[in-house]
């Protein structure tokens, strides 16, 4: 019964992230830069510090340095092959690649598919870090629910522009957030087998994160940058994350 409340908590939080992202296009359209910048920030602040003060340091007390380290290392391989063979962009248009035409529903659902699939391991943390604690597995839920909403923007945008019912521009993006439910199940049974299994993944969970943080929300968010938007916002996260992890 554990294992199936940390999936439907998993699934919401990837539901209701992206999809809240397709709400607020369906609503409001396209949001002013420095907004976007300072959400997008704000979300890697908040992932780096629990990256450094529960998951790392949990990975570590539950099977040593080197199984959190190995972990960690892992879970950045398994993102970049992700990365390198189901690349995925994010709110702003780009020129190159399948981007260059964001404003066709094509480039909607190879977005969205990106997505998706970026989703099973960020699941994974919420699955890992509810078998660690119910503090650690309640911070992830929030903390990666949020970092989702932006992504949902990515998606539901070209569907916009392409003139889709605001109906389905909702579904489909809720959908893509379902993949984080199944992170979340297989994350959860991974972390119940050991102590070491739990601390491997752990640190798979770290270094997913990390590379998510460090490869697309600074990057994106200063991209997107007006003025200090986005270095205000990271700081901003981590101040909030490390309160989070406090309290």
């Amino acid at each position: 019964m554990e294992v199936l409340n940390i999936t439907l908590k998993g699934t919401l939080a990837g539901v209701f992230g992206t999809g809240l992202g397709g709400l607020l296009i369906v609503l409001l359209g396209k949001p002013r830069k420095t907004v976007l910048s300072s959400v997008i920030a704000l979300s890697g602040g908040i992932m780096l510090s629990v990256v450094f003060s529960d998951l790392l340091p949990e990975a570590i007390k539950m099977g040593g340095p080197f199984s959190a380290f190995i972990g960690l290392l892992i879970g950045v391989v398994f993102l970049l092959l992700l990365d390198l063979y189901l690349p995925h962009c994010h709110f702003q248009s780009r020129t190159d690649g399948d981007c260059k035409q964001v404003r066709y529903i094509r480039t909607s659902i190879l977005i969205g598919l990106g997505i998706a699939m970026h989703n099973f391991p960020e699941g994974l943390a919420i699955g890992v870090g509810y078998a660690a604690s119910e503090k650690l597995g309640l911070s992830l839920t929030f903390i990666i629910g949020l970092q989702n909403v932006p992504e949902g923007m990515a998606m539901a945008g070209p569907m916009k522009a392409g003139f889709l019912s605001n109906l389905s521009i909702l579904m489909w993006t809720a959908l893509a957030g379902v993949p984080m439910g199944l992170g979340a199940f297989c994350g959860a049974l991974a972390g119940g087998v050991s102590s070491l299994i739990l601390s491997l993944s752990l640190g798979f969970a770290a270094g997913a994160m990390l590379y998510v943080v460090f490869d697309e929300l600074l990057p994106e968010a200063d991209e997107l940058s007006e003025g200090h938007s986005a270095t205000f916002g990271a700081i901003l996260g981590v101040i909030i994350g490390l309160m989070v992890s406090l309290f």
